[in-house]
């Protein structure tokens, strides 16, 4: 019988792979400082590709353990425990072989450590709301979404918006283009950003006309940047048309 892996391993395995340069580097890049939006998170400097090598090898990690690690101070700590979480979601969503109960334990483990805080940079929200909360929601209601885009915390209601990314892939615009309206307004730039991306592939992989028509109404009202990014896969005189709109 093979030895159940621990959270404990898995800490061990990162930090083997840790690299200070990068630990440095990647500080800065997520915003790390005084005021910023990862203000006070810590990293290894554990690049991404070896952090997945790392969590593929841990996939068995209990739900305890994963959920420990999400409590990890350590920012690639919480990302292998998202990877980790990812798999297992998938894993228990086979046709053949999907177990509900277990998918819906660890929706309620993944939304909990969202409220709590610990999904709390772009790579972490980004790297898990599709793979996890959108799927659970594909055959659901999805009211969910909307409770989490009106909550105060910026991680939560970009979690609300990327999790729209699994209906977008399974051709269904509607919640994007519903919560779109919701946080039409939010100025946060990682809202902006994550808003015109899902804008934007709402009409480069389901309907360039739903991505206009909802345009045609909205771009006088959304921000530059979520203007930007929801136009890139448009042609030049359309986005310039949208652009004038503001």
């Amino acid at each position: 019988m093979s030895e159940v892996p621990t959270a404990a391993q898995v800490r061990k395995a990162l930090a083997e792979a840790a690299d200070p340069t990068d630990a440095h580097n990647l500080q800065r890049f997520f915003k790390t400082g005084p005021g910023e939006y990862g203000e006070g998170d810590i990293f290894l400097g554990v690049r991404v590709p070896a952090t997945r090598r790392i969590a593929k090898q841990f996939a068995a990690l209990p739900l305890a353990q994963i959920d420990e690690l999400l409590d990890s101070p350590l920012h690639e700590e919480r990302l292998a425990a998202l990877f980790i979480l990812n798999a297992r979601f998938a894993a228990a969503s086979k046709p053949r072989t999907r177990d509900d109960e277990a998918r819906e334990e660890m929706v309620e483990l993944y939304l909990a450590a969202v409220r709590r805080g610990r999904v709390n940079n772009w790579d972490l929200v980004d790297a898990s709301a599709e793979h996890i909360v959108g799927p659970w929601l594909l055959d659901r209601d999805r009211s969910l979404l909307f409770e989490l885009a009106q909550q105060d915390s910026l991680w939560e209601r970009r979690v609300a918006l990327l999790s729209t990314f699994a209906f977008i892939k399974a051709d269904d615009p509607s919640t994007t283009l519903e919560l779109a309206q919701v946080l039409r307004d939010d100025r946060r730039d990682l809202i902006q950003k994550a808003l015109g991306w899902m804008l934007r592939e709402v009409g480069k992989r389901v309907d360039q006309t739903a991505l206009t028509d909802y345009l045609d109404r909205n771009a006088p009202d959304l921000g530059r940047t979520a203007l930007s990014y929801a136009t890139e896969h448009l042609s030049p005189e359309q986005r310039a048309t949208y652009r004038a709109m503001r």
